[in-house]
């Protein structure tokens, strides 16, 4: 049975219960609604429990003003996209002027009427759908439906520094599927393609835990990003991943280790430590990888 998506999200931060209660009590019906009555709660709220749709931002607060809170939210890549709505008592020029120049998309005054918030809200709740769909299009690899290198390099950045941040092992499977062109030179682009799909599926089935990332790499080439994974966790994915897609026996008559589709694979795992890079898990991936590919292909090193 199909489920609707869940509704917006929109944070409201105010430290006025009453201002609360009115925004709260008219937009419950089209949008979740979660609050928070100073900055720094409404701070420590999306760190803990991610980025809402939409917030709706008083000026003035106590200890930490609006003004702060959007300066923090639009100086940190993880959150400098969420819309900001200012909402305050506020209506000299000069404050809405420098409420836009943080990165406010709006502004709104007090008291204000209720059928213009509502109208400006689900018009930036509109707009910010659609460019989330739009970055969602190019994060993902049009053949294969998995996100693309673009995304898997995003990715393994932000892992990365993680990775090195909590001292706990970051892994990487890299896998290529054997004599992917000889299938294609004798079945045509057409069934390399759904070949290439297949494949991808298995391969985002690997990465089964939230956190993991499976991408299409490039070509017939596929990798799987796995946090807090040691060598043998990886090498033992890798194994049960080779064995998946063999049993799909997709013909092929052109390879010379079966005679239906395999794919050699390189798991590698790293502590990040201080002057290592990304790139340094990547090459000792690559290099388990040739590996298994001189040890005969169809197996994971």
């Amino acid at each position: 049975m199909k489920t609707d998506p869940p509704k917006p999200l929109i944070l409201i931060v105010d430290d006025t219960p009453t201002n609360i209660q009115v925004l709260a009590e008219n937009l419950i019906r089209d949008y979740r609604i979660k609050v928070a009555a100073s900055g720094a709660a409404a701070l420590e709220a999306i760190a803990a429990q991610g980025a809402p749709d939409l917030i709706l931002l008083d000026v003035m607060m106590p200890e930490m003003d609006g003004y702060e809170v959007c300066r923090h939210l639009k100086g940190d890549p993880q959150t400098s996209s969420i819309p900001v709505i200012f909402v305050t008592a506020l209506n000299d020029a000069s404050d809405e002027e420098r409420g836009l120049n943080l990165g406010a998309l709006d502004y709104i005054t007090k008291p204000f009427y209720l059928p213009v918030v509502k109208a400006r809200i689900r018009n930036h709740i509109r707009l910010k759908q659609a460019t989330d769909m739009l970055e969602a299009m190019a994060w993902i690899d049009a053949l294969t439906g998995i996100p693309n290198r673009r995304r898997f390099d995003q990715t393994l950045d932000s892992e990365w520094k993680r990775a090195q941040r909590n001292q706990t092992p970051l892994a990487a499977i890299l896998a290529d599927i054997d004599y992917f062109k000889a299938y294609n030179d004798r079945n045509g682009h057409g069934a390399g393609d759904e070949c290439l799909k297949r494949v991808a599926g298995h391969m985002a089935a690997a990465a089964s835990r939230p956190g993991d990332l499976a991408a299409r790499y490039g070509g017939e080439e596929f990798v799987i990003l796995l946090p807090e994974t040691d060598t043998a966790g990886a090498l033992s994915i890798a194994e049960q991943l080779r064995a998946n897609i063999e049993a799909q026996h997709i013909p092929h008559r052109n390879s010379t280790v079966s005679d239906s589709i395999t794919v050699s694979l390189g798991a590698a795992a790293l502590v990040p430590q201080p002057g290592q890079t990304s790139t340094e898990l990547l090459d000792a991936a690559d290099r388990q990888l040739y590996s298994a590919k001189g040890a005969g292909r169809n197996c994971a090193r």
